[in-house]
């Protein structure tokens, strides 16, 4: 006897598959956080004091952001330290790649706030210190091994307030490997438009939250999924009407470079605790 397989029959079999293999990667928790809509400060609280530093890391604890993105290097001793570009050049009165520095001697190097403050780099441990008990990390793994990384957040016991995002495929390996209850953060290929495909990335390369929605019809597909989505907002001209557009889409939270400006939006449209 044979069977006629329809086009939509086959897509429904397809969805359900990509589903169950899906659900078979059980969803890490994410870290929790007191507030249903989540605001996350961008490199820190970083207007005044420089970013990645303890500072920032203290200002955005202050404000009430339920998490903080930090930005993880290497140098070239091990040493694992807060910084966005390669490059300290322009962050500090110094020259030359992060990952060419030892410790001391990155630890020499001065960054000032606009404030006038005088700020060092940040080694990931005292920011692990900064951030326990009172903030979540969204840990941006730019250049760093996992396995070292996660000693460290291990050894902070850090292991449930960390949230990591990834760029790579390999780092995504190489953290699955390390840490499989670690839930695991990145940006959907542009590409990914329909639900078929949305499934197909999922079932192979599984995720806990994301950055960006491709397409808007995915939003709901998404929340079934139980996948966050804290959408990148940051920017020296953030406005309202930018907040609003991203909130309306249905999204988890946002990342910000004004969190004192959003928390107090948030809380005046009484959406901070929204569920």
């Amino acid at each position: 006897m044979s069977i006629n397989i329809t086009p939509v029959l086959l897509a429904i079999l397809f969805s359900c598959l990509c589903t169950r293999v899906f659900s078979q990667h059980a969803m890490r928790p994410l870290p929790k956080s007191k507030n249903a809509f989540i605001v996350i400060a961008h490199r820190g609280s970083h207007l005044i004091k420089p970013e990645n530093t303890i500072a920032s890391i203290t200002e955005a604890i202050d404000l009430g952001a339920d998490y903080v993105e930090l930005d993880l290097r290497t140098k070239k001793d091990g040493h694992l330290v807060l910084l966005h570009n390669d490059r300290v050049d322009g962050l500090s009165n110094g020259k030359g790649q992060i990952k060419d520095l030892d410790f001391e001697a990155a630890r020499q190097l001065i960054l000032k706030g606009k404030d006038g403050s005088i700020h060092r780099i940040a080694s990931f441990e005292e920011a692990l210190t900064a951030c326990k008990g009172k903030i979540n990390i969204y840990l941006d793994f730019k250049a760093a091994e996992a396995e070292k990384a996660y000693e460290a957040i291990k050894k902070a016991d850090m292991k449930y307030n960390l949230l990591v995002y990834v760029s790579s495929h390999s780092d995504y390996l190489s953290w699955r490997k390390t840490a499989p209850k670690m839930p695991l953060m990145s940006r959907l290929d542009n590409t990914i438009t329909t639900e078929k495909a949305l499934m197909q990335a999922m079932s192979e390369a599984p995720l806990e939250a994301i950055d960006n929605a491709p397409n808007e019809t995915l939003l709901p597909v998404l929340k079934t999924m139980g996948i966050s989505i804290f959408m990148d907002v940051q920017k020296a001209n953030e406005t309202p009407d930018d907040w609003m557009k991203a909130i309306k889409s249905g999204i988890q939270g946002l990342q910000t470079d004004h969190p004192k400006l959003l928390i107090d939006y948030l809380w005046e449209h009484k959406i901070r605790d929204r569920t």
